[in-house]
């Protein structure tokens, strides 16, 4: 504010130099009625405004300090941006002579007669602004990863702290952890600390200051391009990337009609399903596969950018030739693998299984819990009640209890029989049949 009070006292005293008065002398005109012209003109001015505190301004900066930008701040004087102020929220780098700046007016006039001002201050709204733009429209853009917590990463766009939750990061840099120990994922995701990634915002909201990332949306695109070149029933060979409770993720190359050598940016990552692993019953995948492992998968379905593997399409269907080893009624071994409320699932060798129902076990054992009956890893000798190839099962009733129920139904049988009541009650049933 000094700067342009000066300039308006030299004003007055060139124009008291130069315009005579009326008796022909200089120097006598009356300063007052100077003075009221030209700032009359100054302040009818619509150009000029006078700023006030809090009030977002445009100046060019004119140096640059170790500790403060000045900035002119034209036609008011010059401004000082000091300290932790300095930062552009916009993330273009470092501020240099001549570049236009937006900042906010924080005093009119400091102890050292500059106009103090922030840039971050005005950058703030400018930023979030961008934001949302880029939310809007679905742009892709950079942004630095700071630090890594179990949840996922935090990062900054435009100097606004945002999270990218470990769910929305690509396969590349998602974390495959055996056996989901949360301190290891945490020393993966920290890998990533100090990283440009690419990523498209999920959420912003301004006012609750909340910013969410996804770099697997910004990856989907890409993949998608890349997956149009695939099709169901398409063979590949690939590397389990990682096992989970519900299957194994394999990363692959794409099958690449040129001469160029393909690179890790063109692996590709599919899911094969627990059921899809192989033929036999499956409770933990682990026992399967383990990362690093070469396998064969058949593509079984490709929605948008998710590719689904199978594994056991390319091995021999075992129930395909299941009665040539089985027949209604065999009596055979088999271990109980596991018990579940509708029954017991029990292997007759690596790939056959058969289900024991709950129902027939209920009868045999009235009053008895399957696991008080048999147990699990127990060897027993069952009897095949049912066999359906295509749907891949088959009905089990333990054999030793039912014979022995059978056989002592026959002998009750017998024996009533044998007994005078038995005769007469054996009489009486002849007699009432011959009446009918």
């Amino acid at each position: 504010m000094t700067d342009i009070l000066d300039k308006l006292a030299t004003e007055v005293d060139k124009i008291q130099e130069s315009k005579p008065t009326k008796a022909g002398k200089k120097n006598v005109l009356v300063p007052d009625e100077a003075a009221d012209s030209i700032m009359g003109q100054l302040l009818d001015s619509q150009d000029i405004k006078f700023p006030k505190i809090n009030e977002v301004v445009e100046g060019t900066v004119i140096e640059v300090a170790s500790n403060a930008i000045y900035l002119d701040i034209d036609p008011f004087g010059t401004g000082i941006v000091l300290g932790r102020e300095i930062k552009d929220g916009m993330g273009s780098g470092k501020l240099k002579e001549g570049d236009k700046v937006s900042a906010t007016i924080i005093d009119l006039e400091n102890e050292d007669g500059y106009i103090e001002l922030s840039v971050r201050e005005a950058s703030y709204e400018k930023a979030w602004e961008d934001i949302e733009s880029k939310r809007d429209t679905q742009e892709k853009i950079g942004t630095k990863v700071l630090s890594a917590n179990k949840g996922g990463l935090l990062v900054e766009v435009n100097g606004i702290s945002g999270f990218l939750p470990v769910s929305q990061l690509s396969s590349k840099n998602y974390p495959r952890v055996d056996d989901g120990d949360k301190n290891k994922i945490l020393t993966l995701l920290k890998k990533l600390v100090g990283q440009e990634l690419e990523v498209r915002i999920l959420d912003a909201d301004r006012e609750s200051e909340k910013l969410i990332v996804s770099e697997k949306a910004a990856q989907s695109e890409k993949d998608r391009e890349t997956i149009s070149n695939l099709k169901v029933g398409d063979v590949v060979e690939g590397e389990i990337s990682g096992v989970v409770d519900f299957g194994a993720f394999v990363k692959f190359f794409q099958p690449k009609t040129d001469k160029t050598e393909p690179t890790e940016e063109d692996k590709l990552e599919g899911l094969v399903h627990i059921s899809e692993l192989a033929w036999q019953l499956i409770e933990n995948p682990r026992d399967i596969v383990k990362v690093g492992d070469k396998v064969q998968a058949k593509i079984i379905g490709i929605d948008n950018d998710k590719i689904s593997l199978s594994m056991r399409a390319l091995q021999k269907d075992p129930w395909s030739l299941v009665t040539e080893k089985y027949t209604i009624g065999d009596i055979v071994k088999g271990t109980v693998n596991r018990i579940n409320p509708f029954g017991a699932f029990v292997y007759l060798d690596r790939d056959i299984h058969g289900l024991a129902h709950v129902s027939e076990m209920s009868e045999m054992f009235p009053g008895k819990n399957l696991d008080e009956i048999i147990k699990v890893g127990t060897e027993y000798d069952w009897k095949i009640l049912s066999i359906e190839p295509k749907e891949h099962r088959m009905g089990l009733t333990l054999a030793e209890k039912k014979a022995k129920k059978e056989k002592k139904g026959d002998a009750e049988v017998t024996e009533e029989k044998s007994s005078p009541a038995g005769e007469k009650k054996v009489k009486k049933a002849k007699k009432e049949k011959t009446e009918e």
